[in-house]
Order: structure tokens, then sequence, then C-alpha cells
């Protein structure tokens, strides 16, 4: 099979488009043939060989990326209910990586696809979609909310923007460029911003016109993440979802004392439950299967994943990047 392999750690063009033995499935393992899989920033951070706290221990190399993976089960492995073959899963545990043409996976940890979605957007909603789901979770809405999300037009992002535009919130999205603001404009912020451009943050004060921010879901941190804090009203509360800008922000408690605001980390929460993670896999496929959630889709042709990868670094993908072989 054809699959992208990581021998040297070091920039995205260190993954090579090759061809390896095809993977057997074991006991209680299917073999799927991948017809999406889902790239994480995670990953990029794991390729490139740097240390981050959020990332898992690098892999041994040669390595093949992509646990999140939809396809449809090609062949089962011993002791796997022969009913399986044919079927189409998805799946946030493909090995050994759904950059590939083939994956194996433990049937336990397996989801049917719902026949309404594609395998892209299944793919994007496994893990993207059940983790926003969990941060709205934490942030616990509520109708006269306002809440400003950063990284709106990120995959995580917009399915915030969406859910919470679903429920009548007034709801203020920023993004960087003109591209990406015009993304989340589209769908149907009350408010988007370019926090690339100075001063966004007042800008966002003067067009609420006398009305706080009461939430904040932030996946930028760094100098943005304090910004977006600096507009919470008191007893208001900042939802921190991870810092792809990789500058983390927490407010100390006497800043938070100062303000009479809440601090979260929603990532550290959800990384200590992870018993609540195929209920969360399970209400994400359920959610865009019915239409109230469309998660956004920048797909790469699996060859081209070097690509996929130096794009999103630069922060130039708009919502969840997938490979296809």
């Amino acid at each position: 099979m054809h699959a992208v392999v990581l021998h040297t750690f070091g920039p995205a063009e260190n993954l090579r488009y090759e061809t390896v033995p095809d993977p057997v499935p074991g006991p209680g393992q299917v073999r799927v043939a991948v017809a999406a899989a889902g790239v994480h920033a995670i990953e990029a951070v794991m390729r490139s060989g740097r240390k981050n706290v959020l990332a898992p221990p690098a892999p041994p190399l040669p390595a093949i990326f992509g646990g999140e993976v939809s396809g449809t089960v090609e062949s089962v492995g011993e002791g796997v209910d022969p009913s399986w073959a044919g079927r189409g899963v998805v799946t946030r545990h493909g090995a050994p990586g759904g950059y590939a043409e083939l994956a194996v996976a433990d049937v336990t940890k397996l989801h049917p696809r719902p026949e309404a979605l594609s395998d892209e957007t299944a793919v994007a909603m496994i893990v993207t979609g059940a983790t926003a789901l969990a941060f709205l979770d934490v942030a616990r809405l509520a109708e006269d909310d306002v809440l400003l999300v950063t990284s709106a037009a990120g995959g995580i992002g917009r399915l915030v923007v969406q859910y919470a535009r679903a429920r009548g919130i007034r709801t203020v999205g920023a993004a960087g460029g003109t591209v990406k603001v015009a993304a989340v404009r589209a769908l149907d912020a009350d408010l988007a911003v370019d926090y690339d451009e100075p001063g966004w943050e007042k800008t966002v004060a003067e067009a609420l016109g006398g009305r706080r921010v009461t939430v904040v879901l932030d996946g930028v941190g760094g100098d943005k993440a304090r910004a977006a804090f600096g507009l919470l009203a008191p007893g208001g509360r900042f939802v921190s979802m991870g810092s792809i800008s990789t500058v983390t922000f927490a407010p100390s408690p006497e800043e938070l004392a100062a303000h009479e605001v809440t601090f979260v980390d929603a990532l550290s929460l959800l990384l200590a439950r992870p018993e609540d993670t195929p209920a969360l896999e399970r209400r994400a496929l359920e959610a865009a299967a019915d239409g109230s959630l469309v998660p956004a889709v920048q797909t790469f042709a699996l060859a081209q994943a070097a690509a996929a990868h130096a794009a999103l670094e630069k922060r130039e993908t708009t919502g969840k990047v997938v490979l296809v072989p």
C-alpha cells in the first residue's frame, strides 16, 4: 500500500509518500480501506520533534501518523464478527496510522459511519466535533450570554459559532485575515473581527454597544487570549481550549480576582476524562448526521501530506484538514 512515512523529525517535507507493507489485523481488529484521514495540529508538533506539553511522546521512527480514520472495513481479524466486513466505519484509533491506504483498528474503538455522512465529514467530527462538544459542555452557554470565540474559522471554532448561533446567543468570532473573517461572517456570527489587526479588542467593545463579553472560548493563547480576557465582564468565564500559538495563557489568581472572572482549562479536563470520549464521539456524529453541526473540511491528496502540514503550520487552512488517498 501507499503511505506517508516520517523517517526523521523535522520540517514538513520530511513526510515521504512511499510504498510499505499492508498492515495485518490481529485478534479483535479490523482492516479499514481508508477513504479519509484527519490531520491534527499536534501531529505537526510531533513530526517536528519540538517539545510540547500537549503532544504525546514522540513515536519511534519510521512512523505513520493519523489516528483519525474513516473508510470501509476490508477484512477482519480473529474473533471479530464477520458482519463488520463491508461496513462504513470511523475511528480515532487507526494504526499504524491513517496517512495510508489501509489501517487497522480494534473493533471496540469503531463507530458505524452514519449513512448521511461522507467519510470526510465523519473523520472531521470524530475528534474535532467531539472536542468542540466537550468544550461547549464546560462553557455552559445560556441564551443571555455574549460569547467571544477566538480561532473562530478553525475546525473547532466554526462548530462553536454554529452551536451558539443556533441557540440565539450573541456571538463574536475572531480570526486572522480577511478570508477567515469572511468565513466567520458566513456562519451568521453577530460580529466577525480580524485579531491580526491592532486594537481589535476595542472594535469588539465598541460594537457591543455597552454590553460585555460573558464567555470566552479561546484556542489561541498568547497575546490574543490576553486581549480576549480583558473584554470579559465581572462574573464572566474564560474557557481555554489550548493554544495554537504555542504560547500558553493562564491568568494568575490575582488577575482572576481583580477581574472577578473564572478560568477553566477545558483541554486538561477533557484529557483527564477519557471515559467520556466515546459518548462525545457519538454525539458529534449524530449532530453532523442531523445537520445541526456542519464541519468545514479542507482536503489534500494523501501524497500531498507534507503540503497539508506546511499549510496547517502557516495557519493557511480553514476548518479540518483531511487527507484523501
